[in-house]
């Protein structure tokens, strides 16, 4: 006990400036940085960087921000979501003025607006009070109505849920069309029906995403059901579905679908396939869905949660835990890529518009799976230094304990992102939690060790 009792006062004495410097950090565009620029990318992109908050509070050393980034990887500005009653940012879409479209939440609500980078204003502002974590919200119909994906959307009263897709008319100030997940997905309270394993609770579809791909078809994206709708605004039928609750070999909480067509008509979905830490493209072809294309996978990503197709091909990536924003061809080689902490959500490139899209891989001939190649692995995870996740999985391979290794690593790199300190490193990290878990363990033998003298001490205090 002599030998852990030393070794415990030598961590505190050598992690003392690092205590020091968890008190004084203060947030920096610094670490703000390109990677890999083999190409440069074709004007502006933008990206939304969540941040992190607790309690709705936002914390100062991971904020949420709104960064443009030039075609060589250069900072061309960053906007700053705490001075603007923002707690997180989510969806971001480029306007046809040059300006964007910002989507973001705050205590009690959400906040949407239109934001000219070059003058760092806001347009205009729209609030909706009591419409919780709204992920996405677009502009549609010539800017007349804002198309809103709502969630948490609980009726505490009812014990019922809520969540929906609703349209707000601006002119009117109100809305005018919603369509309601429980009416549309057989739920009953005392039955599950098509989501048994998910009944409604406060959280129960996740839905972050919505999109108009045609004239009055929306594109959902439930994610705590592992699936992509699109709906009828007229009919309110879902007029496709890909995946279906519970069937993670297709998606797994997936995030942010794009609708693409082959150049025969063939709908196909992009997808970030979130859990699974894959980006997936799937063409229909009659009344299946076939996976054409698969890039990645936990030794690649972590925790993807934005794809788009580009025009010439390529598909823009965010890669969340991973903190960057990658650019890859359709055989996974990255040609472009910028690391963005702390945890980005969405990215654009401003010329191009919302979600353009491009060529399918069918289109391309390129389908297939593909590993990802030629990051600069500004971080772990990112190149070849392997993250603690990493390792633990590569070192139990193989071996009987292999699953629920597997599991545990998974669960830690989608965990540890969020809680570990902005000037700690990842392996730095994993040795201050083993640390305490030491200390802890050191701390609970002690007490057993010397619990009848711990107890007749007591008495004898107390007699």
């Amino acid at each position: 006990m002599v030998g852990t009792r030393h070794g415990v006062v030598a961590h505190r004495v050598a992690t003392h400036p690092a205590a020091v410097s968890a008190l004084t950090h203060e947030p920096s565009d610094s670490n703000l940085q390109k990677g890999t620029i083999e190409k440069p990318a074709n004007g502006t992109t933008v990206i939304s960087i969540q941040g992190f908050k607790f309690k709705g509070q936002s914390n100062r050393k991971k904020p949420a921000r709104l960064v443009g980034v030039g075609p060589r990887g250069n900072m061309q500005w960053v906007h700053n979501g705490s001075n603007n009653d923002v707690t997180w940012f989510y969806d971001v879409d480029p306007l046809d003025n040059g300006n964007l479209l910002v989507t973001g939440a705050r205590q009690g609500g959400t906040t949407i607006y239109e934001y000219n980078p070059e003058t760092n204003e806001r347009v205009w502002v729209k609030q909706f009070d009591g419409v919780h974590d709204t992920h996405d919200a677009d502009l549609i119909n010539n800017g007349t109505e804002l198309l809103v994906a709502n969630m948490r959307n609980y009726n505490t009263t009812s014990e019922t849920n809520e969540d929906r897709i609703f349209v707000y008319d601006r002119e009117q100030e109100k809305i005018t069309w919603e369509w309601q997940f429980e009416d549309h997905t057989n739920w009953t309270k005392d039955q599950g029906g098509d989501y048994a394993a998910d009944p409604p609770n406060n959280d129960w579809t996740h839905v972050n995403d919505v999109d108009k791909i045609d004239d009055g078809q929306f594109l959902a994206s439930p994610r705590n059901m592992d699936q992509v709708m699109v709906i009828n605004r007229s009919t309110k039928a879902i007029d496709m579905r890909l995946g279906s609750d519970g069937n993670h070999s297709i998606l797994y909480e997936q995030h942010n679908p794009q609708y693409l067509e082959s150049q025969n008509g063939t709908p196909a979905m992009l997808v970030a396939d979130s859990e699974n830490d894959r980006i997936v493209e799937y063409a229909k072809r009659g009344d299946e869905w076939k996976r054409t294309w698969e890039l990645g996978s936990s030794q690649d990503f972590n925790w993807p949660r934005d794809a788009d197709r580009l025009p010439n091909g390529n598909t823009l990536i965010v890669d969340t835990n991973n903190q960057r924003v990658i650019e890859v061809t359709p055989q996974g080689e990255i040609v472009w890529e910028f690391y963005a902490p702390w945890a980005p959500f969405d990215v654009e490139r401003m010329q191009l518009g919302d979600e353009p899209g491009g060529p399918t891989i069918a289109d391309q001939a390129a389908a297939g799976k593909y590993d990802l190649s030629g990051s600069a692995g500004l971080t772990p995870g990112t190149g070849d230094r392997l993250t603690f996740s990493q390792w633990l999985s590569a070192a139990f391979a193989g071996t009987v304990v292999s699953g629920p290794v597997d599991a545990f690593a998974n669960r830690w790199s989608k965990i540890a992102p969020w809680v570990r300190p902005v000037w700690m490193g990842p392996w730095d990290f994993v040795g201050v939690v083993f640390a305490v878990l030491v200390l802890l363990s050191w701390s609970f033998g002690e007490l057993v060790y010397n619990r009848e003298r711990i107890a007749n001490g007591v008495r004898q205090r107390f007699a």
